[in-house]
């Protein structure tokens, strides 16, 4: 058993682990001298304001002020708390834990329970759909060339058509409420008890990236059975904007390949897989979203994209609104690729692109389920090699729309359909090259085409994408009102602390500082806690790690500390005498504040009592103190 305490633990995890690569998995960085930039993982901004800082180990965005250290930023982009963060890495890294880690759980954690719950309520489904190979379910399956062993792979089952099947199967293990949690049971609207959710469906079991099953899509066997697919909730485990269908599944071939393919449905992607397109995957019932995006981007470094969804209305809306997202997540961070090979010698040998963002669509318009049981997985694969630049497919869908013969008025509406997809291309030769194509297919001047796009972008549309202006976030402040002069001079008293090297230890400082009269209440904790930590700690680095394991759960707090360190700069490299002129300054700076607080309220209360002698006698008398105090600070006097 490990002899390490909780605090070396998480020393050990952070020593090991470098916030640049764990950052860079999750967010596109660019080196700008010291630091890293990228665009804020938990804020929408267009304009990179998220710096990682390499020497400091802490990240900052200056946009939103969220800030901590590698542990702060496992926890918020994960959704997960302190504990499960160390013991996650702490198995990843091998580091053995103590033996107190887990003292005082009387039972499993809640998401711990889902888990279990969740599996063996897909284990209940297989069994019942394997049971039974003469039922509709296991023929539809058997119909879409879905064999025994991708069942056992997949844990497809079937949901039999009895309200309480899985309660009674369940009964005993797990509770109604974690059952309930967990999105497997409703709540009877007119009576005591649950139904079951899912019922006389084909169940796919969506699992998280560790291979966790978090949640279940399942589709109608029956006409007229609606909805088609029905879909578990969002719960403590399960969120579908940041799970993408198949991941866990396609994870390592992405890397591979360098590449994912998104498709629509359930069963395309089952298909592609199990038919040798290793790296598909799919959204799980909702539109591509930002998180996907940024998930997508930790398994392929060149973040090549295909987007491969139904060739009907409905999927080429997905398509269009696939591309926004992914645009709009990269902007800022570089360009999309906007040309292919044909363009190569317009290229930079040593350009990288944000993103290669491509278009599969099927020579017979099919959905890629179909194509690829009817035409194979190497005619799939060869559909991939050709598939278009975004900028070629969209430019392509709508000169398909032109026809011979068409009316000037009609040609110029094409035209004017086409000027947003041109305008995106920010490579001026090759947007001429575009023009002539285009002019030659609609056969119209290109002189006259080369002016209606000058005229679309002088009248104030960017050559370069620009996405619609995202709804901002409620964002909450680092502290909820602006710093006073007395606060803020707390928080560069507080940021010595933290400063390497300082001719000061912090034994010391904690001594110069113990009489010194914070106000602000967040900093008045945080001083607390490092007069608490300081008996302990030998160094800065030890100080802010306790710091941040002590306010681990508290995002405020964590987001000051950064703060600090960052402000700790200020005083690095000073003089002894120096270091202590500034530490004169700014208890002088609070001391004088609340000196002209007093006077401002005893001034106050003078005026509301100036009526009644014998009060205003008093209030006088109180001023006079507290002049003559002054003074005698001033002189040195006893």
């Amino acid at each position: 058993m490990s002899t390490l305490t909780y605090q070396d633990v998480v020393s050990q995890i952070k020593d090991r682990l470098d916030i640049v690569d764990v950052v860079s998995k999750y967010v596109i960085l660019k080196k700008q001298g010291g630091n890293y930039w990228g665009c804020c993982p938990f804020h929408n901004e267009k304009t990179p304001s998220f710096s990682v800082s390499p020497a400091k180990q802490i990240y900052k965005c200056f946009g939103c002020g969220e800030g901590g250290d590698v542990l702060s930023f496992l926890m918020k982009i994960n959704n997960q708390s302190f504990h499960e963060v160390v013991k996650e890495q702490a198995e990843i890294l091998g580091i053995e834990l103590p033996s107190s880690f887990d003292k005082g759980k009387d039972t499993k954690d809640i998401k711990d329970q889902i888990y279990s719950c969740m599996k063996d309520c897909a284990e209940f489904y297989k069994k019942t759909l394997l049971a039974d190979k003469n039922s509709e379910a296991y023929k539809y399956l058997a119909g879409r060339s879905i064999t025994d062993e991708n069942i056992e792979t997949y844990v497809l089952g079937f949901a039999p058509n009895s309200y309480e099947a899985l309660q009674q199967y369940l009964k005993g293990k797990y509770s109604e409420d974690i059952q309930e949690k967990a999105g497997l049971i409703i709540k009877r609207e007119n009576a005591n008890g649950y139904v079951d959710r899912f019922r006389n469906r084909i169940t796919i079991p969506i699992f998280d990236e560790k291979g966790n099953i978090v949640a279940f899509g399942a589709r109608a066997i029956e006409a007229g059975q609606n909805p088609k697919y029905l879909n578990s909730p969002d719960t403590i485990v399960y969120n579908k904007s940041h799970i993408l269908y198949g991941l866990y599944q396609a994870k390592e071939a992405i890397k591979e390949r360098d590449s994912i393919v998104i498709m629509e449905g359930y069963f395309d992607v089952i298909s592609a897989q199990i038919n040798g397109v290793k790296n598909a995957v799919g959204a799980c019932g909702t539109a591509l979203t930002d998180s996907h995006v940024k998930m997508i981007s930790r398994y392929t470094p060149s973040r090549r994209i295909y987007l491969a969804f139904d060739t009907d209305k409905a999927g080429q809306n997905a398509t269009k609104r696939g591309a926004d997202v992914i645009k709009e997540s990269f902007a800022g961070l570089g360009n999309i690729k906007q040309f292919d090979e044909s363009f190569g010698s317009l290229s930079s040998a040593n350009e990288r692109y944000a993103c290669e963002l491509r278009v599969v669509v099927p020579p017979e318009g099919k959905d890629p389920d179909e194509f690829i049981r009817e035409n194979g997985a190497q005619a799939y694969m060869q559909v991939l090699e050709k598939a278009p630049l975004l900028v070629d497919f969209q430019i392509e869908s709508i000169l398909k729309t032109y026809q011979k013969g068409m009316s000037p008025t009609e040609k110029s509406s094409i035209v004017k359909e086409l000027m947003p997809y041109l305008a995106e291309i920010n490579n001026n030769i090759v947007r001429g090259e575009y023009v002539k194509i285009v002019a030659n297919r609609l056969d119209i001047n290109e002189g006259g085409m080369h002016n209606e796009l000058k005229k679309y972008l002088n009248n104030g549309f960017s050559d370069t994408y620009s996405p619609k202006p995202a709804v901002k976030k409620q964002l909450a402040p680092i502290v909820k009102k602006s710093l006073n002069i007395s606060e803020k001079a707390q928080k560069n008293l507080l940021s010595m602390y933290l400063v390497n090297e300082s001719t000061y230890s912090i034994q010391t400082l904690s001594n110069i500082l113990k009489d010194v009269d914070f106000t602000n209440e967040t900093l008045i904790i945080v001083k607390n806690t490092i007069d608490k930590l300081v008996q302990r700690v030998n160094n800065v680095k030890e100080l802010t790690e306790a710091l941040y394991t002590e306010f681990a759960e508290d995002y405020e707090v964590k987001d000051i500390i950064t703060d600090l360190i960052y402000l700790s700069d200020s005083f690095k490299d000073l003089s002894e005498k120096d270091f202590k002129t500034a530490i004169n300054e700014n208890i002088e700076t609070i001391n004088a504040f609340k000196e002209k607080e007093v006077k401002s309220h005893l001034r106050s209360q003078y005026k509301e009592v100036n009526d009644d002698d014998i009060k205003a006698i008093e209030k006088q008398i109180q001023l006079k103190e507290l002049l003559k105090n002054k003074n005698k600070l001033r002189t040195g006097d006893n």
